[in-house]
């Protein structure tokens, strides 16, 4: 692994450590805690689910005429989702910039995330150039690995 990008919340650290304890031979480049790859700020509606949120929001005097939508409407006292696309496009470049001069050489260029949640799907949206509140027509089940690889002969000028 040439860099390892860690969510610094507690239960992707957790993760991390799970999946790569000290001392670890697979661990030869730097690691990163970085709020980039952390799980979208969901502010007032942390904790709360998709129907709670509405409900409150209806409560509040919002959404007559359609329901809440997080990926239009983002999340009071949170984030919005241009800001979610930003920070994970910031984290997109810095992936690119590691792996660029090693992408026709022998020597591995490959990266590590560990997050949790629905920046994974956020992440993968945003790595496919698609905008964040595109349907992703592919499952990112909890617990599971996911790789995204880059296929140079169909876009070689992605670098």
């Amino acid at each position: 692994l040439s860099h390892i990008f860690v969510s610094p919340r507690i239960r992707a650290v957790k993760t991390f450590q799970l999946l790569l304890p000290p001392p670890n031979s697979a661990v030869t480049g730097n690691i990163t805690y970085t709020e980039d790859i952390a799980e979208w700020n969901y502010g007032d509606y942390k904790g709360l689910t998709d129907l709670e949120i509405r409900d409150l929001r209806k409560k509040g005097g919002l959404d007559h005429e359609r329901d809440w939508d997080i990926w239009k409407d983002g999340c009071k006292g949170g984030e919005s989702a241009q800001q979610v696309s930003e920070r994970l496009d910031r984290l997109i470049m810095q992936i690119k910039e590691i792996q660029k001069p090693h992408m026709c050489g022998d020597k591995p260029a490959n990266v590590l995330l560990v997050a949790h949640g629905l920046i994974l799907r956020c992440f993968a949206k945003r790595w496919l150039g698609w905008m964040i509140h595109s349907p992703l027509p592919m499952t990112l089940l909890p617990g599971s690995v996911s790789v995204l690889r880059y296929d140079i002969s169909y876009n070689p000028k992605y670098f």
